[in-house]
């Protein structure tokens, strides 16, 4: 897959089946879109292509007004949306930065320098609430009327729906703020995952003393920055970690700002997704996870963030937290895992 920031560039195909949007969480309706895309796509020769925006268009608002509560939560990173659209079989992607001149673009000029001449799009797919232009003035009757007028096609697709609930980034969200993980893994297709670059941390987690018997090395982490600061979910999970070694690793992770630790450390305040592997692959020895790219699957909240009163406290709370995600997966079935390492976008960006 082809990802382009903005859509100057010699590489890109010249014409293309188009859909537009934020698809934040790549979900199941997401799915359906990018797979009708993909056959009108063959019918007519030409690429798949999906134009979507950097930042989010209500958080560049949110920080225009000075009201932060427009921000819509992030359910995932731009590495982790590039690669479910990867997944899902796109040509190429073009990442238009949100910004003042694009918020203040007649809905006309937007068909015309962006869909036309930028993008060569012979057919549009959008969604059935699909609103362009600044002020939102253009609806899915102008666009399909400039369809007619410039000779390329526009369709519309109606809500997804899942046992009766529709599927949409806000009730993504909405089950992951209520860290109803099954729920959004159904809606998602899959369950809801972070992946990175595993960075350095201030090396907290190995200086705890584990409370339990035969534990020598604390509570090492695998730290992976969420590049946003409102992410979907937060709190304290059970997880499996992917990247590792040949098997899915369980464990245990953080997602949010760590509010034991001083604000002041070597993350600066960041959103984190801290995650200790109930067992340690050996094989790794003390550093040897630094760097890698990993995928953690966040399958059940165990409970929101707690600030604990020392070092102490923080110890005995992440111990009782490894002992309960035992336990819960020692009451699941041992699930079947079938992993081919191949390149794929996170390796690229």
């Amino acid at each position: 897959m082809k990802i382009f920031r903005g859509f100057q560039h010699s590489g890109r195909e010249p014409a293309c089946a188009l859909t537009i949007g934020n698809f934040d969480g790549v979900h199941r309706g997401h799915q359906a879109m990018l797979s009708l895309l993909a056959g009108e796509a063959r019918q007519r020769g030409v690429a798949t292509c999906v134009l979507t925006f950097e930042p989010h268009p209500r958080d560049y608002f949110a920080k225009v007004l000075h009201q932060p509560g427009l921000a819509p939560a992030r359910i995932c990173t731009l590495r982790d949306k590039l690669e479910a659209l990867e997944r899902c079989g796109v040509d190429q992607v073009v990442v238009l930065p949100f910004n003042q001149r694009l918020a203040s673009q007649s809905p006309q000029a937007f068909i015309d320098e962006v869909l036309l001449a930028g993008l060569g799009a012979r057919y549009v797919l959008v969604g059935d609430d699909f609103c362009f232009g600044a002020k939102r003035a253009g609806d899915y009757a102008m666009l399909d009327a400039a369809g007619q007028r410039s000779g390329f096609d526009v369709a519309r697709m109606n809500s997804y729906e899942v046992h009766g609930l529709r599927v949409s980034s806000s009730a993504v969200r909405e089950a992951l703020a209520a860290g109803r993980m099954d729920e959004a893994a159904r809606l998602l297709g899959h369950p809801y995952t972070i992946s990175g670059h595993v960075l350095h941390g201030r090396k907290l987690g190995r200086q705890l003393a584990e409370s339990r018997p035969g534990a020598s090395d604390g509570f090492r982490t695998l730290n992976l920055r969420f590049a946003h600061w409102k992410p979907a979910a937060g709190g304290i999970f059970a997880v499996h970690v992917h990247g590792l070694s040949d098997q899915p690793l369980q464990g245990v992770a953080n997602l949010g700002v760590r509010p034991s630790l001083d604000p002041n450390d070597v993350n600066g305040g960041r959103v984190l997704l801290e995650t200790h592997c109930l067992d340690w692959p050996a094989h790794l020895g003390a550093e040897g996870a630094y760097g890698k790219i990993i995928r953690v699957e966040l399958l059940h909240k165990l409970h929101d963030e707690l600030k604990y009163d020392s070092l102490q406290a923080l110890t005995a709370g992440i111990a009782k937290d490894c002992d309960d995600a035992r336990a819960l997966f020692a009451a699941l079935p041992a699930p079947t895992y079938t992993e081919t390492r191949r390149q794929t976008t996170r390796d690229r960006i």
